[in-house]
């Protein structure tokens, strides 16, 4: 299956009061390894952003002045996603923001339409499955973090690349970690590649042999004999006493 772990960083909070993408980042998981493949873009957004929102991501106006429109950028974005599952923290808002600036395309140019999100991509929200599995608790993506025991310490500021990175991890523990492991077979023993992608089995060979068996001494024997004594006082029977103890071992 191929899965693009993705994140945005925007101008602000609601597309519907004009706030705009300013960056994408998204990294390419393929049956749950990451591949290596990603994509990462900054975007001119055409309009001013919020001071409260550059506090959160660091990203200046500055920053995105000479940057690409989303115009310019959309198709090679839309490539790399269509047809994968995305798997989003909070899809909704992402979602929302991207479906928003196709919308706006759409009506800007005589293509065919890219776009709702929804209707050619699957979407996995690991925020809703993140509250399914520990409700009651916070669950945004440094929570998530300290809860699984995964090093984001070189996260100070959101980064949408940083984030889907990071949350490539985080997907991969809260759903049982990856599917393939590679055995090293310089461990010993003898190796045989399953599938030719590292998956090995290392056989391990085990001699035959029986188990020994430690006999108490007379001194053991004689405090195991008192201490039945006095659960038998105390007690009034012993459930040692209902054991066939004549048996030998073997």
């Amino acid at each position: 299956m191929r899965q693009i772990i993705l994140d945005t960083e925007t101008t602000g909070i609601d597309p519907r009061d004009g706030h705009r993408l300013i960056e994408i980042g998204a990294v390419e998981m393929i049956n749950r390894r990451l591949t290596g493949n990603s994509y990462h873009q900054y975007i001119n957004p055409e309009r001013d952003i919020e001071a409260e929102a550059m506090a959160v991501h660091g990203i200046t106006n500055e920053r995105v002045a000479a940057e690409p429109v989303f115009a310019e950028i959309a198709d090679d974005f839309w490539a790399f996603i269509e047809g994968a599952e995305l798997v989003i923290h909070n899809a909704p808002f992402d979602v929302g923001f991207i479906d928003h600036e196709l919308a706006r395309l759409n009506r800007q140019r005589d293509k065919p339409a890219l776009g709702p999100v929804a209707e050619h991509c699957r979407i996995l929200d690991t925020l809703q499955m993140a509250r399914d599995k520990h409700p009651g608790q916070r669950n945004n993506l440094d929570a998530l973090c300290k809860r699984y025991e995964i090093d984001n310490g070189h996260r100070v500021l959101h980064g949408a690349l940083l984030d889907a990175e990071i949350l490539g991890d985080v997907y991969l523990a809260m759903t049982g970690g990856q599917t393939a492991l590679t055995l090293d077979a310089s461990a010993g023993g003898d190796s045989q590649a399953q599938d030719g992608k590292g998956l090995a089995i290392r056989r391990v060979e085990l001699a035959p042999g029986r188990l020994g068996v430690v006999r108490p001494t007379e001194q053991e024997l004689a405090a195991h004999q008192a201490k039945l004594a006095r659960i038998r006082e105390a007690a009034g029977e012993c459930q040692w006493d209902h054991f066939d103890n004549s048996v030998e071992p073997h």
